[in-house]
């Protein structure tokens, strides 16, 4: 197990490029499931829970062939070709560190007609209930049983059919397994309520190269016309918006100029707004993002995070962690998981002054924070506390890295390329 030291105090500048998403990979993995061919991915980053997703589909008896060698490095590729399937499983060892494991249910179910999927893991943030999924499959026609920690589903004799769903509350991946599962449903499926994240986007356009019918990408509503079939496909993950708002923060919080490369700024639009708020100069000029700041001179700003096109709880932990060091108080507002407030213990050991009032947290900016021992609660804190500790003075060591690594591709060398002083060692 690996650990981070940290040495705070230098600015940021020059080049980096942001990786594929992590949130956009795992369900187009899943979606490999339902084709008859192969589905080859492209802009892949290297990330543990990616990892993860290709053992599980080995395990099931598909060929799953991540990041091929290419001259001593490695194509930021995915081969997966799912057709010799015969075990239709997600065990508790293989998904226990990955929430997205649940992403297989709909796919399995829609192509092989049962599914057995221990109940997924993941960051400790909140309860992510799967019953939204069970309610949404089950108006298709599946039947469920909950017995020793696993969901053993199974679809009609003629398979899946197509059902009118609308969701009590925004649920991506709920949106995603439906809709995964409706691609090879009879008749229409309707997904009201459904998810609006650019990553339910890209897997629809993903399955629509594979010979889907859907329309109403990019709205709230998703229709879709069940196909006998899908074939083989390639497609391109689209860009990490929230490692490009991190990077964002990384130069908000340090001071510095960079520049940030492949970023689609559609999908940042009320990140960057925020950050603009607080005093960052960002510029967009031929697809790629400037991003200058000032250490000291940043304001406060309140934030409240929304599915999108709201603040995404994904970047909370680290706007919050850019606000410590902001002139005034800023308060930020979690609505989407109930407990996605573990970072702010140990931001305050660096020295930050925040006050927790149930999903709440005022933020009183400090002039400079220090350097301490942190330890990593999930996969967002670990950035946060990241950013945090490359804004203080002195050196932090950050266990329990491993949960950056989950999500990030090698965060920790692409700040290091833009002059953090970030060096990773064993554990003792």
């Amino acid at each position: 197990m690996d650990k981070l030291l940290v040495e705070g105090g230098a600015p940021l500048s020059g080049t980096v490029r942001v990786s594929g998403a992590k949130n956009a990979a795992l369900p187009l993995m899943a979606a490999s499931i339902l084709a008859d061919g192969p589905l080859t991915l492209t802009n892949i980053p290297r990330l543990g829970d990616l990892r993860t997703m290709g053992r599980l589909l080995g395990y099931m008896g598909g060929r799953a062939e991540l990041y091929p060698e290419n001259g001593g490095g490695y194509r930021e590729e995915a081969l997966l070709d799912m057709s010799s399937l015969d075990k239709p499983e997600a065990p508790h060892d293989l998904v226990k560190t990955m929430r997205a494991s649940s992403l297989v249910l709909g796919p399995l179910l829609a192509r092989h007609g049962r599914a057995k999927v221990s109940l997924p893991g993941g960051c400790a943030i909140g309860v992510r209930p799967i019953d939204l999924h069970l309610k949404a499959l089950a108006a298709m026609g599946a039947e469920f049983d909950l017995t020793g920690g696993d969901i053993v589903g199974r679809a009609p004799k003629d398979g899946l059919v197509g059902a009118d769903i609308r969701f009590d509350s925004v649920t991506v991946t709920g949106t995603e397994n439906v809709l995964m599962a409706a691609v090879l449903a009879k008749g229409k499926t309707v997904i009201r309520n459904a998810a609006r994240e650019p990553e339910v986007a890209d897997t629809a356009r993903a399955l629509v190269a594979m010979g889907a019918k859907i329309s109403g990408i990019e709205s709230d509503e998703l229709e879709i016309e069940g196909v006998d079939s899908l074939k083989a496909a390639s497609h391109a993950v689209m860009p990490d918006r929230i490692e490009a708002g991190t990077l964002i923060s990384a130069v908000a919080m340090t001071g510095g100029r960079a520049t940030i490369k492949g970023a689609r700024l559609n999908d940042l639009a009320v990140v960057m707004g925020k950050f603009t708020e607080a005093g960052v100069f960002l510029r967009a000029e031929n697809g790629d993002l400037t991003v200058e700041a000032h250490r000291g001179l940043l304001s406060a700003v309140n934030v409240t995070t929304g599915p999108y096109p709201g603040f995404p709880t994904d970047m909370q932990a680290q706007f919050l962690a850019t606000m410590a060091t902001a002139k005034g108080a800023s308060i930020i507002t979690e609505t989407i998981f109930e407990n996605r407030f573990m970072h702010v213990a140990e931001l305050r050991r660096l020295g930050a002054d925040v006050t927790l009032e149930g999903r709440t947290a005022v933020v009183k900016g400090v002039e400079r924070l220090s350097g301490a021992p942190l330890t990593a609660s999930d996969l967002r804190a670990s950035a946060s506390l990241i950013l945090a500790a490359m804004a203080a003075k002195g050196t932090s060591e950050i266990t329990r890295v491993y949960h950056l690594d989950r999500g990030y591709d090698r965060l920790d060398e692409k700040l290091n390329g833009l002059g953090a002083k970030i060096k990773r060692v064993k554990a003792d």
